[in-house]
């Protein structure tokens, strides 16, 4: 059995707050990778993305989440992980992966610093370009998609924590 859950999504579908709640009701570690990719650069994603572009924050992600060797933790990735076969394939062998899948309105509704956020995309692209690329991405690599529109983020980690204890 995997004892890591890692979750997948946009930006602003809630990853890293669902993940912090998840860790602390099943008693498990919590790993926020873009706050391990900040530690280890030195840098916010938005200064590598600005210093380097947004194909080398992608490239820096892979490397980061094909090290972690961790068990019975929450992994909350960046929104840019499901472009990486090489780091899905890896989060696959040692996780459950959760598809966090929050519609368009609501992540425009949450997203008030797009240009600024540090999010791995072309200088050109909008919110909607991205969610329609990744979409396909995350549907692939999901073992269970979790509807993030409709319950609050405390009901989200039930459900989640439900759906693990069940695999059990």
């Amino acid at each position: 059995m995997k004892s890591n859950l890692t979750l997948i999504g946009m930006p602003g579908a809630g990853k890293s707050t669902i993940g912090i709640i998840l860790a602390k009701n099943l008693g498990l570690g919590f790993i926020d990778t873009d706050v391990l990719i900040q530690i280890n650069q030195q840098k916010t994603l938005q200064q590598i993305v600005d210093s380097s572009g947004h194909l080398k924050l992608r490239d820096i992600e892979e490397n980061e989440i094909i090290k972690i060797n961790i068990e019975n933790t929450v992994i909350s990735t960046g929104g840019s992980v499901a472009y990486s076969e090489k780091a899905m394939t890896h989060l696959n062998s040692i996780s459950k992966i959760v598809f966090l899948d929050t519609n368009l309105e609501e992540l425009k509704r949450r997203i008030t610093n797009f240009e600024t956020r540090g999010i791995a995309k072309d200088h050109n692209q909008t919110l909607m370009d991205l969610f329609e690329e990744r979409q396909i991405l995350y549907k692939k690599y999901a073992e269970v998609t979790i509807d993030c529109n409709k319950l609050n983020q405390e009901a989200l980690a039930e459900q989640i924590a439900n759906w693990y204890k069940n695999l059990n």
